[in-house]
């Protein structure tokens, strides 16, 4: 694994890419797991990734001018998306090439579309999808379920490529692991006191 600074807090059960690249202060939740090529810096304030979230390959996360950059726990950050200065909750999917700017706040259980652009300062609440530049809310749904299940087949891939395993997405034991975590996120809906399709 890639020798970070001394700013850099990386969970023992976290998965960190050796390609990625972490500045100043960055903090790696417990299960969380950072991909390929993935460049995170925040020179003040600091970027903190919550537990088994996944930051996957060629995102750029960064501090904004005024704002620190947090991510809740059980969200999947896709690829090429850039968070820059904004708070994204529990359980929430940001889609490929998105981008969420300085002051931004996306509430639990949100899916922002691909290639949408959520602007400084947008609040988006909690069961929401947004889409579009600059993104709006289209949808309200909880979609706490798919997510945690998104999250959760990264958190075993990423124990997977700590192995040296590079194929774990098929088979019968990859089949029952996707039937645990539905039944798990089925549960964690149900703990919240949430209603609603995933």
């Amino acid at each position: 694994m890639t020798e970070f600074g001394p700013g850099i807090a990386i969970d023992e059960t976290a998965y960190v890419h050796p390609s990625a690249q972490l500045y100043g202060a960055v903090a790696i939740g417990p299960g969380a797991s950072v991909w390929p090529n993935v460049v995170m810096r925040a020179e003040a304030f600091e970027i903190r990734i919550g537990a088994c979230s996944n930051i996957q390959d060629f995102v750029m996360v960064h501090i904004g001018w005024e704002t620190p950059t947090l991510v809740g726990a059980y969200c999947s950050i896709t690829h090429h998306v850039t968070l820059h200065g904004c708070t994204i909750g529990d359980n929430c999917l940001i889609g490929i090439n998105a981008t969420v700017m300085d002051g931004a706040i996306i509430g639990d259980n949100c899916i922002v579309a691909g290639h949408a652009i959520v602007s400084e300062g947008m609040v988006v609440p909690d069961n929401s999808i947004v889409a579009g530049v600059p993104a709006k809310v289209v949808k309200t749904r909880n979609n706490l379920v798919g997510n945690r299940v998104n999250a959760l087949l990264y958190h075993r891939n990423a124990q997977a490529f700590a192995r040296g395993d590079h194929r774990a997405w098929s088979g019968p034991t990859f089949e029952a692991f996707l039937a645990e975590a539905r039944a798990a996120a089925e549960a964690a809906l149900q703990e919240d006191g949430e209603s609603g399709p995933a």
